[in-house]
């Protein structure tokens, strides 16, 4: 019997209750599950479903530097103020070595680390590009099937590809400082395009009122944000390090869900990452099914075949697809 009371060989369906009673270990149980592919996630999947779709999922993403942890701290004491349950994924980036987080929830967030209400979990990305990791989908539906309110997924921070947040996030914080350099610039290359509000933090700093500036003038030269009855993006300074503005950064939350809500918006991208995550499961499915696909013994005969010039790489690979399909149906 572990602490807690939780036994080592806990069956799924002990840990959802578990964790469904606030229990952090059979909440960090089923994530780990999650992160090792676990045979039993169909399993944690059908016991999770009909208590998932309540959280306000909210993504932190910005360049390194801007405060996204300090900021994501000062959210959650101020949703626990408001008695939410929290849980943060901080998706770090990935060992060389071993694969795991190189940042990990030991040093982040200390002053949380003793509530019951808030869970907060280190993940690798393990070398996924897109700023996220391959197990973030899985990892928010276990938090919010295990009843929390509210999940921050504060990302890495790596420029353009950190866009993928958009799709996982139900509203999208882009964090700014004064004095980063390339903050507007990140915007420019793409950022500025999955903001639903735009926090500009160390706004004590000298220039943060010239961001703000940069950021409306930005926001008036078109794109999404400019489409007949399309959401506008707040823009709130603050100074996370002081819990200042944190509540102004709530408030737009707040406005941008009602938003959603009443647009139809929020429903759609649900659907839309519903959709994602069944492509990918499906699609990891296939693969699995398929094998090694580069060892298969037709390859190489293909491959001889199109350096020779007597086919062309696209009836190739019809070639192998075909193969392939029977040999699954068989």
């Amino acid at each position: 019997m572990t602490s807690g009371g939780l036994r080592r060989d806990a069956g799924v369906a002990e840990l959802v209750e578990r964790a469904r009673d606030g229990q952090a270990r059979a909440v960090a149980r089923l994530i780990s599950l999650v992160e090792d592919a676990s045979p039993r996630l169909r399993e944690v999947a059908a016991a999770l479903a009909p208590h998932t779709g309540h959280a306000t999922i909210i993504g932190l993403t910005g360049s390194p530097g801007v405060g996204k942890s300090t900021s994501t701290s000062a959210l959650v004491r101020a949703y626990r103020a408001q008695g939410k349950r929290v849980g943060v994924l901080a998706v770090d980036p990935s060992s060389p070595f071993s694969g795991g987080a190189l940042l990990g929830d030991r040093i982040r967030m200390q002053d949380h680390a003793t509530d019951p209400g808030v869970f907060i979990r280190s993940m690798s990305t393990r070398g996924h590009l897109g700023g996220l990791s391959w197990a973030t989908p899985q990892a928010l539906r276990v938090l919010d099937g295990t009843g929390f309110d509210v999940i921050l997924i504060e990302t890495v921070g790596v420029g353009q590809a950190e866009v993928e947040i958009a799709s996982t996030a139900d509203t999208t914080l882009v964090l700014l400082a004064p004095g980063m350099g390339d903050g507007i610039q990140a915007a420019k290359a793409g950022i500025l395009e999955i903001a639903d509000v735009f926090v500009v933090n160390k706004a004590d700093r000298d220039g943060a009122d010239n961001v703000v500036r940069d950021l409306r003038n930005m926001l008036g030269l078109g794109g999404r944000h400019s489409d007949a009855g399309a959401w506008r993006p707040a823009i709130v300074k603050t100074v996370a390090e002081k819990e200042q503005g944190v509540e102004d950064v709530i408030a737009a939350i707040d406005a941008h869900r009602e938003w959603m809500g009443a647009k139809g918006v929020l429903h759609e991208r649900r659907l839309a990452r519903a959709s994602a995550e069944i492509v990918a499961l499906s699609i990891a499915t296939l693969r699995e099914r398929m094998g090694d696909v580069e060892g298969h013994a037709s390859v190489r005969a293909l491959s001889e075949k199109v350096v020779a010039g007597t086919t062309d790489p696209y009836l190739a690979a019809d070639a192998l697809v075909a193969e392939l399909g029977a040999d699954l149906g068989s």
